[in-house]
């Protein structure tokens, strides 16, 4: 088995797609909610519950696998990564205490680092499983 990838998509254009898949589902799971929930102590919680996030993040289990099962794993880290990065700094960009710069650093590593993981894992299981499926000699 070659590392070379399964489907004649560039890279690049698998890297810009997943980036583009990513933007989009953050503004389908998180995009609409703006406002914070308001407790009878006075404290704040939000905007995204935590469904809103666990969505998300299994939401884009499904392209994520895709590219790595395709042969894609760093465009699969890098454009869906990417596009969280892009959205998240879009859509808290308004914060006036400039402190989104800080959350949207942590979408980035945080996205990038599990992404990567899914991706890699996603790419070695198909592997094991397309080795055990030859035939030895």
């Amino acid at each position: 088995m070659t590392n070379e990838p399964r489907n004649p998509v560039p890279l690049s254009m698998t890297t810009v797609l997943l980036a583009g898949v990513a933007a989009v589902m953050w503004a389908a799971w998180l995009g609409w909610d703006q406002h914070r929930d308001v407790h009878p102590d006075g404290s704040t919680t939000g905007p995204y519950e935590a469904w809103q996030v666990i969505g998300l993040g299994l939401g884009l289990l499904i392209p994520v696998c895709w590219a790595a099962f395709r042969g894609h794993v760093v465009a699969a880290a890098l454009g869906t990564s990417g596009g969280l990065t892009l959205a998240a700094a879009y859509d808290w960009s308004d914060d006036a205490s400039g402190l989104f710069v800080i959350g949207v650093g942590m979408v980035m590593i945080g996205s990038a680092a599990a992404t990567g993981l899914a991706a890699v894992l996603t790419s070695a299981l198909h592997k094991a499983v397309a080795a055990a499926g030859r035939p030895s000699h």
